[in-house]
């Protein structure tokens, strides 16, 4: 279920899919680094302006889906413009920034995007550009990522399954939303 804020922007409204925090597992696999599970937690929030604040953090997964280290984690600022264009600026602690532009599909909470320009530290590893593709399907978050290097072309690298984590707030404010039902729950049904 995509719920709208009554505090969110309007202008953020096409991208209201997004907001919350969502958890899940994914597969990371790139010439040069290590193949492996990891497991990912996305947020996405805002505080009323015109942007939503995005942080992500990766860790590799052992053979039993256990944490075993950090993986990569990034942040930055998520906009839409009323022709449904997205702009991302991103910074990954790999010593990259980035921004992207992208468009949101028509009819459908899908947002496909490709890097502009990227700036790097001394101490980044090489990297050229990539692509990436959003998705909301079947209630789950789901992203699949592209990167090329000076050595190697656009090619998948990591992909993710994501599930949306319910906070104590929220179950609170739908038990609130409970009171009026029958005490055996079984009327409800009827």
């Amino acid at each position: 279920m995509i719920e709208i804020p009554s505090d969110l922007n309007p202008d953020l409204v096409p991208l209201a899919f997004l907001l919350g925090t969502w958890e899940g597992a994914g597969v990371s696999d790139f010439p040069g680094s290590e193949k492996c599970n990891f497991g990912q937690s996305v947020t996405f929030s805002h505080d009323g302006r015109d942007f939503m604040e995005y942080v992500s953090h990766s860790w590799v997964l052992d053979t039993e889906g256990n944490k075993v280290r950090p993986l990569e984690s990034e942040s930055g600022y998520w906009r839409i413009d009323k022709d449904r264009k997205v702009e991302v600026v991103m910074v990954r602690d790999q010593g990259i920034v980035e921004i992207w532009y992208g468009e949101l599909a028509d009819q459908k909470p899908q947002i496909d995007l490709v890097t502009d320009a990227v700036a790097r530290t001394a101490a980044s590893g090489p990297y050229s550009g990539g692509k990436r593709l959003y998705g909301y399907v079947k209630s789950d978050l789901m992203w699949v990522g592209e990167k090329s290097t000076p050595e190697v072309p656009l090619r998948p690298y990591m992909s993710a399954h994501l599930k949306k984590v319910v906070t104590p707030e929220q179950v609170a404010a739908w038990a609130k939303d409970l009171g009026d039902l029958p005490d055996d729950g079984i009327a409800f049904f009827k």
